[in-house]
């Protein structure tokens, strides 16, 4: 339940406030949108497993977001970020899509 009222609030406040990114961080800012996803289909998938735990949630949480981005900030640093960029969003997508079926499957017993 607290989930679902932070969720509620947060996007309110993101409608309402509505920060700006600063440029430095535009680049990075889509793939850790998409690491979040990824950690986010994995927290739903090891709840409908019944093995969910918030630490390793929120642990994973800010891993992701952190590993993706420093790769991608690697990339850009050594004139590869296009590459790396793509590279982690293929990695992120193949698991994202990967829990989805895992959690379609659950819900749908097929």
């Amino acid at each position: 339940m607290y989930a679902v009222i932070a969720l509620a609030i947060g996007v309110v406040a993101g409608l309402f406030l509505q920060p700006t990114v600063p440029d430095w961080m535009a680049p990075y800012l889509p793939i850790a949108v998409i690491a979040a996803l990824d950690a986010v289909f994995g927290g739903v998938r090891a709840r409908l497993d019944h093995i969910f735990d918030a630490k390793v949630f929120v642990v994973s949480f800010v891993a992701n977001v952190l590993v993706a981005a420093l790769i991608v900030f690697l990339g850009d640093q050594l004139g590869v970020g296009s590459q790396l960029s793509t590279a982690v969003v293929v990695v992120l997508g193949i698991r994202i899509f990967g829990n989805a079926a895992a959690i379609r499957r659950h819900v749908f017993k097929a």
